[in-house]
């Protein structure tokens, strides 16, 4: 049985190359860094949980020794808290390169449509900076390039175009010159698979893409329809200045940790417009991708669809408005600790306890309110404010009983 090496096998993409591998007869291995992700992702498959960035070279020859093909399929949109593009574009790419220049395997490269050292995004000038050590370094090798990816499972791009497209009453026009082709997941990974089986010559670089094009518009009012949603009333349009800021947030929160699919590399990628020409790819004898209409009417639009575009957008609302809370709990009673301390005070329980309660209260709050944008801390303060709020709870019923 030929084996294959999935790096990134966790994700979106990689999940469906290893499935597609699977099924294809090949033995499978993922590599990626969460175990608990990994498992949720594919309990029966074999797995490497290594951080792939820090593998060195001589290590990937032990991992790559009996492998026939390796699917590059791991990535980063942006540098944040957890990323590092040039880590995972660059410098891993030159150490599999480097380990596998004697190795009788085949590297399928899962790079992006407009990859370009001239291109208007870091993520695609890292990725074209990958795909030319791929180029002259390697003997073997394949490099396809989607364009936007849809899938069965909302993630990143599909999940935000699913919550634009769910909002009640109103759908704003978001960059409504940028024009968009897209893929099937499940077209991309089956074109990773006759890549692996050497149905395309080597040397190979592809777009996969669907033949036609659409306004970003016409693609989130096809999947309004697709969810089977009414037309909305109104339709404003989106300023830029209002994009930027929001691109600014979300780049803001990505050094904590959380990954949204509004940072400013993805709404620079789609002003420019994602965009891919599928000749070369036929021309090799690639089977064509699906159309969009041919994608969403081979998609599911259940209630488990509409039940997620429509809550979305509440996710980061209700850690807004948690951090929010929390936070200003705790300043308002440190502007007047004199006041809360009354409360206790009034009731014969003595000072050093009224004081640990209502400036160690405070601090709290203020701990936990900051906390919760945190994305690895989040669980965490979560439950400390679960509990935290028990333990006001009991102790008011126990002190101040009257209130």
């Amino acid at each position: 049985m030929r084996k294959a090496v999935v790096l990134g096998g966790y994700g979106l993409i990689g999940a469906a190359c290893m499935r597609a591998l699977a099924a294809a007869g090949f033995a499978v291995t993922g590599i990626g860094r969460s175990r608990r992700t990994a498992l949720a992702s594919n309990p029966d498959a074999a797995w490497v949980i290594r951080d792939i960035p820090s593998i060195e070279v001589a290590e990937w020859r032990e991992l790559l020794a009996d492998a026939d093909v390796v699917v590059n399929a791991a990535g980063a949109l942006q540098d944040g808290a957890r990323d590092d593009l040039e880590a995972i574009h660059v410098t891993a790419l030159l150490r599999l390169v480097g380990a596998a220049r004697n190795l009788a395997l085949r590297i399928v490269q899962i790079s992006a449509a407009g990859a370009a050292p001239g291109a208007s995004t870091e993520f695609l000038r890292s990725k074209a900076r990958g795909d030319a050590i791929l180029a002259e370094g390697a003997r073997n090798w394949v490099i396809l390039r989607p364009v936007l990816v849809l899938s069965p499972e909302a993630y990143g791009g599909t999940a935000l175009l699913r919550g634009v497209a769910g909002l009640p009453l109103i759908l704003p026009r978001v960059l409504p010159e940028a024009r968009a082709q897209t893929v099937h997941v499940d077209d991309l990974a089956a074109a990773a698979v006759a890549a692996a089986r050497g149905e395309v010559p080597s040397g190979l670089i592809a777009d996969l893409t669907e033949p036609d094009m659409q306004s970003l518009a016409e693609l989130v009012d096809r999947i309004r329809h697709w969810l089977g949603l009414p037309a909305p009333r109104f339709r404003p349009t989106l300023p830029r200045a209002i994009l930027h800021l929001i691109g600014w947030g979300a780049d803001l929160l990505a050094h904590l940790g959380w990954r949204s699919p509004l940072r400013s590399t993805a709404l620079q990628t789609l002003s420019d417009g994602v965009r891919g020409d599928p000749a070369a790819w036929q021309e090799a004898g690639g089977k064509p991708c699906r159309s969009l209409p041919a994608i969403l009417e081979s998609l599911p639009a259940t209630r488990q669809e509409r039940l997620f575009a429509r809550f979305y957008f509440l996710l980061p609302l209700a850690i807004a408005t948690l951090a929010l809370f929390w936070c200003a709990s705790g300043v308002i009673t440190l502007i007047d600790p004199a006041r809360a301390m009354m409360v206790l005070g009034e009731r014969d329980i003595p000072p050093w306890i009224v004081t640990a309660t209502v400036f160690g209260g405070a601090l709290a709050d203020i701990l936990l309110g900051l906390a919760i944008l945190c994305r690895r801390c989040a669980r965490a303060a979560a439950l400390g404010m679960i509990g935290l709020s028990a333990a006001y709870l009991l102790g008011s019923l126990a002190l101040t009983p009257d209130l």
